[in-house]
């Protein structure tokens, strides 16, 4: 079988290496020519464990190759996924699809012999019958079915998802559309992964549902977390508790300074506006992007506070700016809240991250990058972890506490344990759970109506 994956971002690439590891052949598709010679030499254009190597088998073995040519690949494919971007328009926050219709007009003007179009991309409800008409516009003798398929791929595990899903959702009324889509997805189904077969609409929707319930649970634990500060409670041992009910689940219930990424804002965004387009608000998820946007522009006066209400000629080391870490990802991140408030109140911020500076430099002007996490920390006045890198988990604490200052760091990510931090001679600040023992008043019984 042959496909060809319009774009090669993050899900393009992944999802094209990821079928050719199947055998199927591939043929990935971009404008940018650019791009495309630097994927040829090797040279990935985001970073995400293990693409590398799984790109550059794909090479060695055929089934995989890049182009800049659409009709040639469009021609020679059973299927095409359209895999390009669709970021939040200017203005009004709905998704912009400027770049899926256009991929659709370029599909049509090529298209030979039957062929599924399907759209990877994420794309409000409706995205597909737009597809559709398009494509019929452009070439009304074409024969083609327009499918949904979804991608559920977290950043920095996303070739473990691909390989190893959760389910994977097909929206069509076609069955020769699905019957294509099966045998492509053929080596997931003997693993026995749930194949969901909807309509299309239904398959949007799915996507968008998703997202904005993970983002809802995050947002929870997190004003959950603030309950914790204020009372005294553990909001991790919070999270154990509730996320032991099967009914809740024990993922995404980390408490942290907000969500961000390339997910979560934008498709929260697009699925509100689309509610109210068509009279159905969902006023849950509109208070959810409320609560998280409030959040990350506050993580920067827990700092303050910290450092005694000022933070003005003082040096502060941030570990870690991506949105999570094993990404290069600076979409809608919290450290693009939290580093530009604290250099406004007169800080100079030290910064690392294993890979995030090339991303984030453009970003975050007026902050001094460090070659590693040891190099941020010489003379500053706190320590502030933002992202949860893995090289962060295990800082010798001795020599952090003789670098610093003052031995002060802020944990935005609940990594190390607050008695052993006390112990180890810190003042600790975590989101959360208590630093120390907090005395709280039982509320007045309310009396009996």
């Amino acid at each position: 079988m042959r496909i060809a994956m319009i774009g090669t971002g993050y899900v393009g690439l992944v999802s094209g290496a990821c079928f050719a590891k199947f055998g199927v052949e591939v043929t990935c598709v971009d404008k940018d020519e650019s791009k495309i010679d630097r994927l040829k030499r090797g040279e990935m254009p985001i970073y995400e464990p293990g693409l590398d190597a799984l790109v550059r088998t794909g090479f060695e073995n055929g089934r995989l190759t890049v182009t800049t040519d659409l009709p040639e690949a469009v021609r020679m494919a059973d299927a095409v996924f359209i895999a390009v971007g669709t970021p939040s328009r200017r203005g009004d926050g709905h998704a912009d699809l400027s770049y899926v219709y256009a991929a659709a007009k370029e599909i049509a003007e090529s298209l030979e012999g039957y062929t599924v179009v399907v759209t990877k991309s994420t794309v409000p409800v409706g995205t597909g019958a737009e597809v559709d008409r398009v494509i019929r516009e452009t070439r009304p003798d074409a024969d083609f079915d327009v499918v949904s398929n979804p991608e559920f791929l977290r950043e920095g595990s996303a070739i473990e998802d691909f390989m190893r899903p959760d389910r994977i959702v097909i929206g069509t009324d076609s069955e020769t559309a699905q019957d294509l889509m099966r045998m492509l997805y053929r080596p997931l189904y003997l693993l026995e992964t749930p194949m969901l077969f909807t309509q299309r609409e239904t398959a949007e929707l799915i996507k968008y549902a998703t997202n904005a319930f993970l983002a809802t649970k995050i947002t929870f634990i997190n004003e959950i977390a603030d309950i914790c500060d204020k009372v005294g409670a553990n909001v991790q041992d919070v999270a154990r508790g509730i996320g032991l009910d099967g009914r809740i689940g024990r993922k995404f219930l980390h408490a942290g300074p907000g969500y961000g990424g390339s997910c979560f804002p934008k498709d929260t965004l697009a699925l509100v506006k689309t509610a109210r387009d068509y009279g159905s608000p969902m006023t849950i998820v509109e208070s959810v992007i409320e609560a998280n946007d409030t959040r990350k522009k506050a993580m920067a006066a827990r700092v303050i506070a910290a450092c005694g209400g000022s933070v003005d000629g003082l040096t502060l080391a941030v570990l870690g700016v991506t949105f999570k870490p094993n990404t290069d990802d600076m979409r809608e991140a919290p450290s693009l809240d939290i580093i530009p408030a604290l250099l406004e109140a007169g800080a100079l911020v030290r910064a690392y991250d294993p890979e995030g500076e090339k991303e984030a430099t453009p970003l975050l002007p007026g902050v001094e990058w460090c070659p590693g996490a040891y190099e941020t920390m010489e003379g500053a006045s706190a320590v502030i972890i933002i992202t949860e890198w893995d090289e962060f988990r295990m800082l010798d604490l001795p020599r952090v506490r003789d670098l610093l200052r003052q031995p002060l760091m802020l944990d935005f990510r609940n990594i190390y344990n607050p008695g052993e931090m006390a112990a180890a001679g810190f003042v600790y600040h975590s989101i959360g759970r208590p630093d120390k023992p907090v005395t709280v008043e039982a509320p007045e019984m309310a009396e009996a109506e």
